[in-house]
């Protein structure tokens, strides 16, 4: 993250995000797949690094292969050729975005930190300062519920944040800047998308 200032001399704090290029290495189509859709590889690695399923893949439209492949459903009356490069301009007129990403893996935690409960008294030898107290019942239902919140993993869980506000595109460095956090760690990866609740005429 990084800080700009628009026109009226604001602070605003944007992400900058990595667009591209990803370039078309299948097309499925509605009449032989069933659904229309692209494939989009990202991050060019030379084809003696991939394994031969992955090398005869993406061999049949460039020379290098991709470190990371996506599948992205196509809308009605889309049409996008195999061997096409998709830069960040797809974005020049975009005024809202959502990405998803990979949340920060915390491991392990209790429940203090992972939903902020309060924890028992501090004092008095009470012994139970961050611990999650009762969790269920006697005599009835002599069970614990469902969906208790009880200790366990934290994060690294797929995140959608909606409706960031894009604040530039940079072709010259296939970046695009939104206003807002995004999920993951620093050189995390993420997707972006058109946001689908938000569009450039909603405020």
């Amino acid at each position: 993250m990084t800080q700009i200032f628009d026109d009226r001399g604001q602070q605003v704090p944007v992400t900058v995000l990595e667009a591209g290029p990803c370039t078309v290495i299948q097309r499925k189509r509605r009449d032989r797949e069933g659904y229309d859709a692209v494939q989009l590889g990202f991050g060019e690695r030379p084809l003696q690094r991939l394994n031969k399923p992955m090398r005869g893949h993406c061999g049949r439209t460039r020379k290098n292969g991709f470190r990371v492949l996506r599948e992205v459903r196509l809308d009605e009356g889309e049409d996008i050729g195999e061997g096409e490069t998709l830069t960040v301009e797809i974005f020049s007129d975009v005024a809202f975005v959502d990405v998803t990403g990979l949340s920060k893996g915390r491991g392990f935690q209790g429940v203090v930190k992972r939903y902020g409960m309060g924890g028992g008294r501090g004092s008095h030898g009470s012994m139970t300062h961050r611990r999650v107290g009762a969790i269920g019942q006697c005599a009835m239902p002599s069970r614990v519920f469902k969906n208790k919140k009880m200790p366990g993993r934290t994060g690294h869980r797929r995140v959608t944040v909606q409706n960031l506000r894009v604040v530039g595109v940079r072709r010259e460095d296939n970046a695009i800047l939104v206003k807002g956090a995004v999920p993951g760690p620093n050189g995390g990866l993420v997707m972006i998308r058109e946001a689908v609740k938000r569009r450039a005429g909603n405020k």
